[in-house]
C-alpha cells in the first residue's frame, strides 16, 4: 500500500483576492458554479450535507443541489430519512462543495426550512418518471432484508401506474432550503497557503474576512 503521508498535490491554478469578489456571496457562488459548469466538473451540484442527530452525533452524505437564489440553497429528499429526522430536530446544517478540477471548495453553514408543498410538487413533476417511482418505492434509511424488496416494490408501483406520464408526490418526500449565515470560498494555492474568503451574515449584511490558511 502506498504511504498515505506521501500523497500530495500542489495547488497553483488560481488565486482569490478580496478586491476581485462580489459583495454578495450568492453572486460569488454563482460565478464559481458557472466556472464549474464550464470546466465540465463531474457532478458540479454534488454537495456534502452534514447534520446532527438528537444525540448530538454528526453525520454526512452527498446530495444534489437543485437550485439556489439569494434566499438560499435547495435540495430534495425523503423527510423520513435519517437526514430528514435530523433536520426536524435540529434545523441547522453544513454544506460543502469540492471542485477538484478547479482546486476550489465552498463551505456553507445555515438554518434549514422545508420549502412549500407547491414548490416540492413542481420539482417532483419535473423528475423522470422512474425517479418518481423510486421515491414511492423506497422507505429511505429504513433497514430492509434484501435488494429484492426494493426491486419488487419498484416493479409493483411501475405496473400499477403503467401508462401514466407522471405521478403525484408522496407526502413524505419534498424539498428544503438552506438559508446561510456563513459562506467560505477556498482557493487552493502553493505551499498549502490557500486563499480563504469568508462571508458572515451580521444584522442582515454580509461581512467579508480573509482567513489564515
Amino acid at each position: 500500500m502506498q504511504d498515505l503521508a506521501q500523497i500530495r498535490k500542489e495547488y497553483s491554478l488560481r488565486s482569490l483576492h478580496e478586491k476581485a469578489i462580489f459583495p454578495s456571496p450568492f453572486k460569488q457562488f454563482e460565478l464559481w458554479f458557472n466556472d464549474a459548469l464550464t470546466a465540465k466538473v463531474l457532478e458540479p451540484n454534488a454537495m456534502n450535507l452534514a447534520t446532527v442527530s438528537e444525540n448530538n452525533r454528526p453525520s454526512s452524505r452527498i446530495v444534489l443541489l437543485k437550485g439556489f437564489t439569494d434566499a438560499g440553497f435547495n435540495f430534495y429528499t425523503n423527510y423520513r430519512s435519517n437526514k430528514g429526522k435530523d433536520l426536524e430536530l435540529n434545523p441547522f446544517c453544513a454544506l460543502t462543495f469540492f471542485w477538484i478540477e478547479l482546486e476550489r471548495q465552498v463551505r456553507i453553514e445555515g438554518a434549514v426550512e422545508r420549502v412549500s408543498p407547491e414548490n416540492s410538487d413542481a420539482y417532483f413533476k419535473s423528475r423522470p418518471l422512474e425517479s418518481q417511482i423510486g421515491a414511492w418505492a423506497s422507505p429511505q434509511s429504513s433497514v430492509i432484508a434484501s435488494r429484492e424488496i426494493i426491486d419488487e416494490r419498484f416493479s409493483s408501483i411501475k405496473e400499477k401506474f403503467k401508462g401514466q406520464e407522471s405521478l403525484n408526490r408522496p407526502s413524505q418526500w419534498g424539498g428544503y432550503i438552506v438559508k446561510p449565515f456563513l459562506i467560505e470560498f477556498w482557493q487552493g494555492r502553493p505551499n498549502r497557503l490557500h486563499d480563504r474568503i469568508q462571508y458572515t451574515l451580521i444584522d442582515d449584511a454580509w461581512r467579508i474576512d480573509r482567513l489564515a490558511p
